[in-house]
């Protein structure tokens, strides 16, 4: 008997199942230090124990990326180790800083499934949870990915599709004990602009671009130990080519985000989010960003930004983001919504 693991197919999930993932894994500020050389992030909460201070931590936090991208990991090679595409997520909320020192790990429950036309593939949703060493919950989030079947002659399950959140309510936001923006430096930051500078519809070109490489990508990939056969097997695709991870695509376009948005310190949740066409290397990045809700909170100097952040491989300056038909234009690679803290 084979002691290997192919990892699951369709046929092999169940309607409410959990799945505890391994591997738990204690992170430090080296993961930090690696997510910044990966990415241009300059965000000053999370680069200086200092500016965090400041505001009310204990020290600087690690990114709430990086802390996405580790719970991610885990759960790749049960969830999508078999995976065509990730394609969406929803119902995110980071509900508590990951600390250096702190050691996470994940599971997910399975809450939908739908076989797609052609019989040899089909998708599934789950529920992750990441949680530290207390088992304390530091974030959540909803995705659904097409994954292969095994056996295209198995039978379909009877479809579950379940019904999501457009977005996390304002009143569901988790601020950090303690944070404050109330003698936020907006010099240290990089930038003078405030959570009342901007205004709903408002569209952020973000001018700067990154060409990625396959290096990064796959350095970034084994970091987060994502086991994807479709990031690392140039032979698992038809067309030979390595699939670059979507978070990793989301972290670039993250970071060059902050041309403009550079007091938006912290995520706090993710409303939806779709990787709208492939990414490869050699591909050159920009983004661009479109303001759609405001809210206060009840912490000290701390509002919130609802925003969309685009990502694409076009031209400078084209801020196109749906086709004729109304589906992503062909050089968008990512469409994400999310909420993410700022300094009244």
């Amino acid at each position: 008997m084979s002691k290997t693991n192919p990892g699951r197919f369709f046929e092999d999930y169940r309607i409410g199942a959990v799945i505890r993932h391994a591997v738990p894994r204690t992170v430090t500020a080296g993961e930090r230090a690696l997510y910044h050389a990966l990415y241009p992030a300059r965000g000053a909460l999370y680069s200086s124990d200092a500016f965090a201070a400041d505001c009310g931590l204990a020290g600087s936090p690690l990114d709430d990326l990086l802390a996405f991208h580790v719970v991610f990991g885990k759960s790749v090679p049960d969830i999508s180790l078999n995976a065509v595409a990730n394609l969406g997520y929803a119902e995110g909320r980071w509900l508590r800083p990951v600390w250096p020192g702190d050691t996470l790990r994940a599971e997910s429950r399975v809450i939908g499934l739908r076989e797609n036309s052609n019989g040899t593939s089909g998708v599934v949703w789950v529920r992750t949870t990441g949680l530290n060493q207390s088992d304390e919950p530091v974030l959540e989030y909803v995705r659904w990915v097409m994954v292969r079947k095994r056996d295209p002659g198995a039978p379909a399950p009877d479809p579950v599709v379940p019904q999501l959140a457009p977005a996390v309510a304002a009143d569901a936001l988790v601020v950090p004990q303690g944070l404050s923006f109330a003698g936020y430096d907006f010099a240290l930051a990089g930038e003078p602009h405030r959570w009342g500078d901007y205004a709903i519809g408002e569209v952020i070109d973000h001018v700067d671009a990154v060409t990625i490489e396959e290096a990064e990508h796959m350095l970034a990939t084994r970091l987060w130990q994502n086991t994807a056969k479709v990031h690392f097997d140039a032979t698992f695709r038809e067309d030979g080519r390595r699939l670059i991870y979507g978070g990793h695509v989301i972290s670039l376009a993250r970071a060059l985000s902050f041309n403009g948005l550079a007091n938006a310190q912290m995520i706090v949740a993710l409303n939806g989010g779709a990787h709208a066409n492939p990414c490869f290397a050699g591909d050159t990045v920009r983004a661009w960003s479109e303001v759609l809700d405001k809210c206060e909170t009840a912490s000290p100097g701390v509002g919130a930004l609802r925003l969309r952040l685009v990502a694409h491989k076009g031209a400078a300056g084209d801020l196109t983001l749906r086709a004729e038909g109304g589906k992503h234009a062909p050089h968008v690679l990512l469409d994400l919504d999310y909420w993410a803290l700022v300094p009244l």
